[in-house]
């Protein structure tokens, strides 16, 4: 099976790696993004789908409008690919690409379609503290992750899985669910199944207000938002800003999923629970975890912090760093942040 392989991130990197080591599958060329230049030195860097390409010495092609580039659709349409492979490419196709090959261009979406059809399937599903999430393959239509679905692969998420965390699994499980759907197309053992577009949600482009915390929300809701953000989540803290990576919920329904050692101090946190401050307000510093701050309704675990130009650190590196005492505020502002 001769393919064309459409991808640009890290996540992608797994299912053309599986691809290219699969027998009976010939990867011909591959489609990237234009390289990006990053860093100090502001120099050009390739995409991590063109770096893997390279070193198995496949055709690279870097369209900036792949609509647009005639150049490029000639090579595609010159390429007799049975299928065009498309994992987190960054461009949408026109219908003169999509009618290109033999078997239609398979998309692998990171999520449980027609939810969280999008540009962020895997941050909106966690934002929204989702108990699963998983990759859909599909035939791709003209519209945003909207055509016929072929497999679908689920993954339970866990209280305090994070973004990076989830992409990690979801790369794996759609390289594998790429390689079934590509063998049950050629061997015609899959029907595809249209969406209910009535049961769609949406995972739209991240802006970087999306970032800002607000103590006004539930203790859930900022913690399903650190993690679902990961790691760009923002406070601010004495003037500056304070990036949140890591949190715990600490509520009487989280309580059997929190690590031991903070189900051992339960009575320390349900005691600064019973105060009346101010969201955004310490009311607790937890000790060798972290600070304890009111929500809006609940007590949220400051648990991995990092202020500008310093590492990562923990909860209780923080509190002792910063001499930080009960009364002492987290602020939300959002104007300042964005």
């Amino acid at each position: 099976m001769k393919l064309i392989f459409l991808g640009t991130p890290q996540f992608a990197v797994p299912s053309l790696e599986r691809l290219l080591s699969q027998p009976g599958m010939d990867v011909i060329g591959v489609v990237t993004q234009p390289d990006k230049r990053r860093g100090r030195g502001n120099e050009l860097v390739p995409s991590p789908i063109k770096a893997i390409a390279l070193q198995h010495q496949v055709p690279v092609w870097q369209p900036r409008r792949i609509k647009k580039d005639s150049d490029t659709l000639d090579l595609l349409r010159a390429a007799g690919a049975d299928a065009f492979v498309v994992v987190a490419y960054g461009q949408l196709l026109s219908q003169d690409i999509l009618d290109m090959p033999r078997l239609g261009c398979i998309n692998a979406h990171g999520s449980l379609l027609p939810k969280y059809r999008g540009a962020a399937p895997i941050q909106w599903s966690l934002y929204h503290g989702e108990p699963e999430t998983g990759v859909t393959t599909m035939l791709m239509d003209a519209g945003m992750d909207t055509g016929a679905m072929l497999l679908k692969s689920t993954l339970p998420v866990s209280l305090f899985d994070h973004a990076l965390d989830v992409a990690k699994s979801l790369a794996v499980q759609s390289a594998d669910l790429l390689v079934e759907t590509l063998m049950g197309l050629q061997n015609q053992t899959l029907q595809p199944v249209p969406q209910d577009c009535e049961q769609a949600t949406y995972a739209p482009l991240i802006k970087k207000e999306d970032y800002a915390l607000d103590w006004t929300k539930t203790a859930i809701a900022l913690h399903n938002q650190v993690r679902g953000f990961f790691p760009s989540s923002v406070a601010t803290f004495r003037g500056q800003s304070l990036k949140i990576l890591a949190t715990v919920p600490l509520g009487d329904i989280e309580l059997p999923a929190l690590p031991a050692p903070l189900q051992a101090q339960a009575a320390d946190w349900v005691t600064a629970r019973s105060t009346n401050a101010a969201p955004g307000t310490v009311v607790g510093l937890l000790k060798n975890q972290g600070p304890l701050v009111q929500t809006g309704n609940g007590l949220l675990l400051l648990h991995e912090i990092q202020l500008p130009g310093k590492r990562v650190q923990s909860g209780w590196d923080f509190v002792n760093g910063t001499r930080l005492a009960i009364g002492d505020m987290i602020g939300s502002d959002v104007e300042r942040l964005i």
